[in-house]
């Protein structure tokens, strides 16, 4: 990870000798979401999710951004990922979402990191280790209310609060949950979900538990489910300003993207029409024009299903990805305009960097959709389809509505978000994200605050 201070990154990651394709990570960005999901929270800690290398931004950095920001806690998958935040210097509560291996309880109780659990056998060893050492282990005890993939089931809820409440070397410090569908707004399954939750609060207290910190929220959750919210809410997607489902836009809830997929262009050449490009000839040109060559592929992150299928900003303007997205390169369709080797070009994020605080980036609230980019000219039939967008039109969001003053609405910035690749990858923000690869190097901006 490399800290970097001021606006020209480019430069920055040049002058380190580090490859020109790169993540950069706007920290202020992360300090704003965190301070708004801490609005939205109405007085429920905020416990930052900052899992899978802090959903591919950086867990160290954004760990200690959160922090300045107002959260209480984090929140990672894996011991492992615990241990790495503590040797880094980070004394901020950690919780652990899953249970550990028993192996791994001298490590996670060395480290002071607070175990989620939920298993017999687990609360068990931990209770053994917890009198051990004498003074008792705090942990949070997780039901499952409909998520059906790990936690206490009902059937199983008295047996485990009745170990929990007997168990002398463990204390219960959190009674929590997951929700399944709280990025659904129209289904009532969140409102079902909370009132089991409801029920087991109460169930645990007439065995003796009560729970400091008793939540549920997910960042879906702190947007559209006050009920959800409790003592402590689990924002995991929203830290980092996207959105949790195609029916959660997070720029309408104040939230601003932290980061910036930027590669450049590393070679350009003119083609003649029906010239077929990359692996399969899955894309032909429409007419004589520039190709240009950009080092980053599937082994970087970019899934390989995009091709033909999304945009990049080149030169001021929107230009489709064309031909067979390669492991280590993919090609950009130029036009009759001669792209310039060296120059920059974003994947993901805006053209150029926008302060965190005020507006987010994208379309206010109540604005249409952007337009989604679709097979550009040329593709061939197998190639995925989708609706067309003129690739060397300037690249706006959409229409903009204006201010309930009549003030005209400010011009969105010139952007590729996130939501865009995963629409056309058929899958969700989370997962565009936290599959960037290791061999991308992460530029962290606004380190010292």
């Amino acid at each position: 990870m490399i800290a970097v201070h001021g606006a020209d990154t480019r430069v920055a990651a040049v002058a380190a000798g580090l490859r020109p394709t790169r993540i950069e990570v706007d920290l202020d960005a992360i300090r704003h979401n965190v301070g708004r999901l801490v609005t939205l929270a109405g007085g429920a800690e905020v416990c930052a999710v900052v899992k899978a290398d802090a959903y591919g931004h950086g867990a160290e950095a954004v760990a200690r951004a959160a922090v300045e920001a107002g959260a209480t806690w984090l929140a990672v998958a894996l011991a492992e990922e615990g241990l790495q935040l503590r040797d880094a210097g980070i004394d901020a509560r950690i919780l652990v979402l899953s249970e550990p291996p028993v192996a791994a309880i001298a490590d996670l109780l060395a480290a002071d990191l607070t175990p989620t659990v939920y298993r017999e056998p687990f609360i068990a060893a931990l209770d053994a280790q917890g009198q051990g050492r004498g003074r008792p282990v705090p942990v949070h005890l997780k039901v499952d209310t409909g998520m059906a993939r790990v936690g206490v089931p009902p059937d199983h809820w008295q047996a485990r609060f009745e170990q929990v409440a007997t168990a002398e070397g463990v204390e219960l410090e959190g009674l929590c949950t997951h929700l399944a569908r709280a990025d659904e707004p129209p289904v009532d399954t969140t409102s079902q979900q909370l009132a089991a939750f409801d029920r087991a609060i109460d169930q645990a207290a007439r065995v003796g538990l009560h729970a400091r910190l008793t939540h549920a929220a997910n960042t879906a959750g702190v947007l559209l489910h006050p009920r959800s919210h409790h003592v402590l809410v689990r924002p995991g997607i929203g830290v980092y300003g996207l959105s949790p489902s195609s029916e959660v836009d997070a720029a309408e809830h104040g939230l601003c993207p932290a980061l910036r997929l930027v590669s450049e262009v590393s070679f350009a050449k003119h083609v003649v029409a029906h010239t077929p490009v990359s692996y399969g000839h899955r894309w032909r040109a429409p007419e004589d024009g520039w190709v240009a060559t950009v080092p980053i592929g599937y082994a970087d992150g970019v899934p390989r299903r995009l091709t033909n299928r999304v945009q990049v900003l080149l030169a001021g303007r929107r230009r489709p990805v064309i031909g067979t997205i390669t492991m280590d390169q993919l090609m950009v369709w130029c036009g009759d305009e001669e792209p310039v080797v060296g120059d920059e070009v974003v994947l993901l994020g805006a053209a150029s960097r926008a302060p965190a605080a005020g507006p987010p980036p994208g379309r206010p609230p109540g604005a249409p959709p952007g337009a989604q980019p679709g097979a550009p000219p040329g593709a061939q039939p197998e190639a995925p389809a989708g609706a067309g967008t003129d690739p060397g039109s300037e690249a706006h969001p959409g229409p903009e509505a204006a201010a309930p003053d009549g003030t005209p609405p400010a011009s969105p910035p010139l952007q590729v978000r996130v939501e865009e690749w995963a629409e056309a990858a058929d899958t969700v923000t989370y997962e565009i994200v936290s599959s960037l690869t290791a061999r991308l190097p992460r530029l962290h901006l606004g380190v010292a605050h």
